[in-house]
This record gives C-alpha cells, sequence and structure tokens, in this order.
C-alpha cells in the first residue's frame, strides 16, 4: 500500500467480509498503536477520496472512524471519534433529509436514505480526552453513517429489500466487468 504523510493507505474491505457485518470492538488503549491505526485510517479516507471511514472498512474490528467532511454550511470539519454514542433528535423535534447515500465498500453503488439532518456523537479523541461532534448536512448523514459501520451495518441494510438487492446485483455486475477487463489486459500482455 502507498504512505500518505502519516499513515499508510490500507485496502478498503467490501460488502460481504466478515468484519464489516458484526459490531466492533471498544477500543481500551489509547496508546501508539491507535495512533497508526487512525494515521492509516485518514490516508486510507484520502486515498479512497472518501469523506469518513470506520476502521472495519479497513478490516479492523475496533469502534472508531474518522472524517473529513462538510456540514451545512459548507465548512469542513476534520476529526476522529472513539467508541462513539450516537444521540439523534426526538421523533417530534426530526427532520428527515432524503440524499443519496454512497459507501467505500460498495463501490460505485448510490441511493436515496433519508436520516435525520442533524446528529451527536459522544465519544473520545485518540489521546482518550471526552470529545462531542455536533454535525448538521452532510456531516450529520457522515456521522450516523460511520456509527452504522461500528454496529456492523452498512447504509444498504437500512434501504427497502428490493432496492437493496438491486444495489447489490448491479455491484456484482461491476466487480464482474472489472475482473473481465483485468483478465483480458493481462491476456494482452502475454
Amino acid at each position: 500500500m502507498e504512505a500518505s504523510g502519516e499513515g499508510t493507505a490500507r485496502q478498503i474491505t467490501f460488502v460481504g467480509e466478515p468484519v464489516l457485518h458484526r459490531p466492533c470492538q471498544d477500543v481500551t488503549g489509547f496508546d501508539e498503536e491507535l495512533a497508526a491505526l487512525v494515521a492509516d485510517m485518514f490516508a486510507s479516507m484520502y486515498a479512497a477520496e472518501g469523506v469518513g471511514l470506520a476502521a472495519n472498512q479497513i478490516g479492523v474490528p475496533l469502534r472508531v472512524f474518522v472524517y473529513d467532511c462538510p456540514d451545512e454550511t459548507e465548512e469542513y470539519r476534520k476529526g476522529v471519534v472513539v467508541n462513539p454514542t450516537l444521540v439523534l433528535p426526538g421523533h417530534g423535534e426530526r427532520n428527515l433529509d432524503d440524499y443519496d447515500e454512497g459507501c467505500l465498500s460498495v463501490p460505485g453503488q448510490r441511493a436515496s436514505l433519508a436520516r435525520p439532518d442533524r446528529a451527536v456523537v459522544h465519544g473520545f479523541d485518540v489521546t482518550g480526552a471526552p470529545i462531542t461532534v455536533e454535525g448538521t448536512g452532510l456531516l450529520a448523514r457522515c456521522l450516523q453513517h460511520e456509527t452504522d459501520h461500528l454496529d456492523g451495518m452498512l447504509y444498504i441494510d437500512r434501504l427497502p429489500a428490493e432496492r437493496r438487492q438491486q444495489l447489490l446485483a448491479a455491484y456484482e455486475a461491476s466487480k464482474e466487468t472489472a475482473d473481465e477487463a483485468a483478465g483480458e489486459q493481462a491476456s494482452a500482455a502475454e
């Protein structure tokens, strides 16, 4: 994998890999190993051109995510949340934002998904200090999306079954096309 500044970009895990489909473990050590993981997560997120990344998206089953994402004012906010707890507005205070969502672990696919337009995450920074992140707009969606990952859920799991199956079929078809193209290139190079 390529190095990027402080961290090393790692391979993104894709839908179907077990680490993405089960809850992650709490982080218990706020040490150099965690700092190195976070650096690799930022490098991986930037290499994949994402705005958020959960640890299990690079195969590590720990409750930590990073983000570099705009809020509703288009101001970019960057950070890391360890052992997050998501708090959403109550049903009477909740406004849903219906927006096309995608995921680095289901590349090439997007679907409209309604989520609350505000979210708060409580957790810890990389040193173990308590933090609270309040998000609006795309940042609110990102906080919810990444916390879902740590709970073993992908955004496609929130879609109606028929729409989810359509996306998975399109994803599988795109993988087959890419594999065929790679095979043709390898044959032409021989």
